[in-house]
């Protein structure tokens, strides 16, 4: 016999946790099933080489590309997922981002929503993430019905000199917007002490806007949520008709139980949800669950990303790095007529994040690097291609992917090195071998494969069940209580950072399922 809920909840990241936090208020009986355990509170949160060199905070599973070479993606199973170790970095979509846009290698597809559609819920997003921002500074900027729930995350004087001279030369930086727990007011009463191992790291003052911390932990204790951790779903069971999810099958701390619900929400990431369904086909249901449009774990995308080093004469002694974004060149520039993309300040590295690959940084040593680099995030949309795709064979995780835009990425990065020269801050550039192990001495910005934290796209939503795997509410077309509430539902995938727009998806989608609860 199985356990029966009113909602199953599969994942507790961005998605499933805000989901979580949503339905709690509902008064419904709800399971929340995490693979991962609670990520542990230890001195080691904050120790660079058990981050940057270890899998104590990355699961150490292995991918594969689609020439059978080794994928190692990082991913992290807690709860919280991988918020726990994110930059916090939480940006909306801009309006245009839901249209149809020409790109150098493509179209970027319509939205079937747009951005008004969405904007309550960025609201309802910044204040449960509590994002720290500043309105009227960047000209990309959508419509906003609401002021930032909280003020701008100051700059440090060497990241506020780097902002003035670049006003200075015509351009438009903006405070980056930040989910931290910080009230720079009153320091004595900040949970955030404004520290350098942020951007990357597990926070130990449990200060950074998580989805454990913003969404979780508020409602765990409430009754009507249970919450499994060490709780891995095996298999999605259905109807004899296919129409109807009936079993989860969950292997708990190494016993196999199943449960029932009356709706299944999966939310574990748009790589493994897909994974998920594929692996749960069946006799209704031959190539993976809500898969008669042939799309799930199609159209994969996530960004084209990058991560320079510019070394200056200058010091930079800034502990909390990550306040300054540009996006000046979001949708092109004079001579090129398509988008290029958005580029950040990256949590500061440090010495001991770049000893791992001291080669890459030499006649310079890591100290002297570390002491006097500004370190940059180059984000740019890469396009849906049914190509670039998640698929199983038996218990491998395969990602086929090509990347597109790879010209604008270029042009991105060239225009950038050229302005940090401009303003003394390029007198090396050098690639972030913190993130990017193996880079070597070849100069190169540009995350490779294994680096997915920006997924999304591989289940998208639309109104034609012939050309999408999700309905408007994210239920799946083919099994109508399957819902799918993580990144897995983009159309495009924008230049930005996808976090605020998955958390406030999620409270969309929650609406719609009190509503069909009641």
């Amino acid at each position: 016999m199985s356990e029966h809920y009113d909602v199953i909840i599969i994942g507790t990241g961005a998605g499933g946790g805000t989901l979580t936090y949503k339905l709690a208020q509902s008064g419904k009986k709800i399971l929340v099933l995490e693979r991962g355990p609670f990520l542990p509170r230890e001195k080691a949160n904050w120790d660079t080489k058990t981050v940057f060199h270890s899998d104590r905070y990355h699961n150490s599973e292995v991918w594969y590309d689609k020439n059978g070479n080794e994928i190692h993606p990082g991913m992290s199973y807690f709860v919280g997922g991988n918020t726990k170790v994110y930059g916090a970095a939480l940006f909306r979509l801009r309006e245009k981002d839901f249209e149809k846009f020409q790109h150098k290698d493509g179209i970027s597809p319509e939205w079937p929503l747009k951005y008004q559609d969405f904007e309550p819920y960025y609201v309802q997003a910044e204040k449960l993430y509590q994002v720290h921002g500043q309105s009227g500074e960047d000209p990309t900027e959508p419509f906003r019905s609401q002021e930032y729930p909280y003020p701008a995350v100051s700059h440090e004087p060497r990241i506020q000199e780097i902002n003035d001279v670049l006003h200075s030369k015509g351009l438009h930086p903006y405070h980056t917007p930040v989910g931290i727990h910080l009230n720079e007011a009153q320091r004595y009463l900040s949970s955030c002490i404004r520290c350098n191992t942020c951007d990357g790291y597990p926070c130990l003052v449990q200060a950074k806007s998580d989805a454990e911390v913003s969404a979780v932990r508020p409602v765990m204790a409430q009754e009507n949520v249970t919450l499994l951790t060490e709780a891995k779903v095996l298999k999605l069971h259905t109807s004899p008709s296919g129409r109807e999810i009936t079993g989860v099958e969950v292997d708990v701390q190494g016993q196999v139980r199943m449960f029932s619900g009356d709706i299944v929400a999966i939310a574990c990431g748009a790589i493994n949800s897909s994974v998920l369904l594929l692996k749960s086909a069946n006799e209704k249901h031959p190539n993976g669950l809500a898969n008669s449009s042939g799309l799930l774990g199609r159209n994969f995308m996530k960004h084209v990303l990058g991560s320079i080093i510019g070394v200056s004469k200058k010091p930079n002694p800034t502990l909390f790095q990550k306040t300054l974004s540009i996006n000046d060149f979001y949708w092109g520039e004079e001579g090129y007529d398509y988008p290029m993309g958005q580029i950040q300040t990256l949590g500061k590295v440090s010495k001991e994040a770049l000893e791992g690959n001291p080669e890459a940084y030499a006649p310079l040593t890591p100290e002297q690097v570390a002491t006097h680099s500004i370190d940059w995030w180059l984000t740019v949309e890469d396009l849906p291609n049914p190509n670039n795709h998640v698929r199983v064979d038996g218990d491998k995780i395969i990602l086929e992917y090509i990347e597109n835009n790879s010209e604008s990425y270029n042009r991105l990065e060239t225009r950038w090195i050229e302005i940090l020269k401009s303003i003394e801050c390029g007198q090396e550039i050098m690639p972030n071998c913190s993130y990017f192990v193996g880079a070597g001495k070849t100069y190169t910005g540009k995350l490779p494969l294994d680096g997915v934290g920006h997924q999304v796209g591989t289940a998208r939503f639309g109104e034609d069940p012939k050309t999408s795997v999700l309905d408007l509410d994210c239920r799946t077309h083919d099994i109508d209580n399957l819902y799918i509430v993580d990144g897995s539902f983009f159309c495009s995938s924008g230049a930005v950072n996808p976090t605020l727009t998955i958390i406030a998806n999620a409270l969309r989608v929650g609406d719609r399922l009190i509503e069909r609860m009641k």
